[in-house]
């Protein structure tokens, strides 16, 4: 099966942006490696050194396949990597001097979100990663979660759960970029009153994601009258509401709370938002503008 390229997810979040494989203008020149130099703000920040040194044998027996993306440096005849630092990385372990690669022009903005969209859309990035490249998207280049979601081929909910982890403290995003605690186990700590104790202990006693969720469950009695009465309601939804409160989750990316008063049909939808995004992309949908 080919992999997947850039695509229509570019074109979703910058605009109609030339395709390597389909321009004719866009053919790889081989440059010298010693003149390509990885991009600072490059959203993959850990190589896994077994992949490098299989990508590296490879690329001494083929040849590198598939050209790498660089624009051009300010200064001249050097060159700002954009997508392919693995193969970057792996053909200076592999002894080539020069490799294939295509000059786009683009500006350094545009080139950090090829980079970011290139790298989550081949799967290279860790949770907090990819959480952090589509934070930058939010924060620099003010792009929604919708329009993320359709840049890099994933669900809204997808892109709205991975934005919460960002919330988590620098050691608890740390123990997941170390692989100490799975994307399920970062979720699962959000809802905790203290992230980092909760995470030291389900680390150090190798709970499972279930068993974390239950660790950071609230006592019913420390809730309070309101929250029981809610907990409680909760409980007794019939099946039909809870199927169409989880549906509406998943296609807002939102929690999504549905309470039925009386007999008469009457009842509330309550829509809960972690940021300000959310709350946008809320109104936009309901007004059809944002704030």
């Amino acid at each position: 099966m080919a992999k997947k390229g850039l695509g229509r997810g570019l074109e979703a979040i910058l605009g109609d942006v030339p395709q390597a494989d389909s321009q004719p203008k866009h053919r790889p020149s081989e440059i010298n490696i010693a003149d390509i130099a990885p991009d600072k703000d490059q959203p993959r920040k850990q190589f896994d050194e077994e992949e490098l040194a299989a990508l590296a044998s490879s690329i001494e027996a083929r040849g590198v396949l598939q050209p790498i993306l660089v624009r051009k440096d300010a200064i001249p005849g050097k060159y700002i990597l954009i997508a392919g630092e693995r193969r970057w990385r792996a053909s200076q372990r592999a002894g080539l001097h020069t490799i294939p690669a295509i000059v786009k022009d683009v500006e350094e903005g545009v080139s950090a979100e090829i980079a970011l969209i290139e790298n989550v859309q081949r799967v290279d990035l860790n949770p907090m990663e990819e959480a952090d490249a589509y934070q930058r998207l939010t924060d620099q280049y003010g792009k929604k979660a919708s329009e993320i979601a359709e840049a890099v081929g994933k669900s809204r909910s997808h892109v709205s759960n991975m934005l919460r982890l960002t919330a988590l403290p620098p050691e608890v995003r740390g123990m997941v970029m170390a692989g100490e605690l799975s994307m399920g186990h970062a979720r699962a700590l959000l809802a905790a009153d203290d992230p980092l104790a909760a995470a030291k202990k389900v680390v150090k006693d190798g709970l499972s994601v279930r068993a974390t969720e239950r660790l950071v469950q609230k006592p019913a009695n420390d809730q309070g009258t309101e929250k029981v009465a809610k907990a409680i309601q909760k409980a007794t939804k019939d099946a039909d509401t809870r199927a169409l409160e989880q549906d509406l989750r998943e296609s807002l990316g939102l929690d999504v709370d549905i309470t039925r008063k009386g007999k008469g049909g009457a009842g509330q939808v309550v829509l809960k938002y972690d940021n300000l995004d959310q709350l946008d992309d809320i109104c936009r949908r309901l007004m059809g503008s944002s704030i």
